[in-house]
């Protein structure tokens, strides 16, 4: 398994408010990646991102043992989601400056041959396999969720004025209900996540083009120049993991 996460700025903000996490190549820590994309002024959002970044790997790299099962797997990305809610709230609180910052998380875990998915906000998972592209999470968002109840179709969705209003995030309510998910693993299937700076600028099938054509590494440093080729309105995070063989861990 290659995995590489990517950030850049893009060519509008001033600061990068993306937060990211991936595992080192030595040792024996999970294989966790983590996109986080903060919101709020003063520097909230990057706060927030690093906050939710650093406290969901510390709390699985701490809490996962080599035998959990999958339903201590999706309890321990629960708890880790949960707290790092918690500790946002908790900084807040006692910065009121940082009052209303806030985060998205996308992870991916990869345990025993599966494929765990930990989600709030609009950060993507996606998984390429047999060329083609499928979104594994859904977007907490204002858009995704017309789109859901028949108001506008998903294609409307994705150049709709309201996209970037989202209904979920880290930092915005004490209660947090994270979408947790299991997928399968085929040998060769690619994973990326992404923060919106990369899906607002690119479609699903440009994504999959330049993921399936060049290794990870160079395939992430592809995705955000062409992002900002589009223009970069905002700050781009793509992670990209490719699957070899399945269980096998490349060290």
């Amino acid at each position: 398994m290659i995995g590489v996460i990517k950030t850049d700025v893009g060519k509008v903000r001033a600061n990068n408010e993306d937060a990211y996490y991936f595992p080192l190549k030595r040792g024996n820590s999970p294989e966790l990646y983590i996109v986080a994309d903060g919101m709020g002024g003063h520097f909230g959002g990057e706060i927030a991102s690093e906050i939710a970044v650093n406290e969901v790997s510390s709390y699985i790299n701490s809490n996962l043992s080599p035998d959990s099962d999958d339903q201590k797997v999706k309890g321990i990305i629960e708890s880790a989601i949960i707290s790092a809610n918690n500790k946002i709230l908790s900084y807040a609180s006692e910065n009121n400056v940082l009052s209303g910052m806030g985060t998205t998380i996308t992870m991916a875990l990869f345990h025993n041959g599966s494929l765990y998915i930990g989600h709030v906000g609009d950060s993507r998972a996606y998984r390429i396999r047999d060329n083609n592209i499928e979104q594994l999470t859904r977007d907490h968002s204002l858009v995704w969720q017309m789109a859901e109840e028949g108001r506008i179709t998903m294609e409307e969705a994705e150049s709709h004025p309201l996209k970037n209003i989202i209904t979920k995030a880290l930092g915005a309510d004490e209660r947090i209900e994270p979408d947790i998910m299991e997928f399968d693993l085929k040998d060769n299937d690619i994973i990326i996540l992404c923060s919106d700076g990369l899906t607002t600028m690119l479609d699903n099938d440009i994504i999959k083009s330049i993921a399936s054509s060049f290794e990870p590494e160079e395939a992430a440093v592809k995705l955000i120049d062409k992002a900002n080729s589009k223009g970069g309105l905002d700050n781009i995070t793509v992670g990209i993991i490719k699957v070899g063989e399945v269980g096998m861990r490349e060290t």
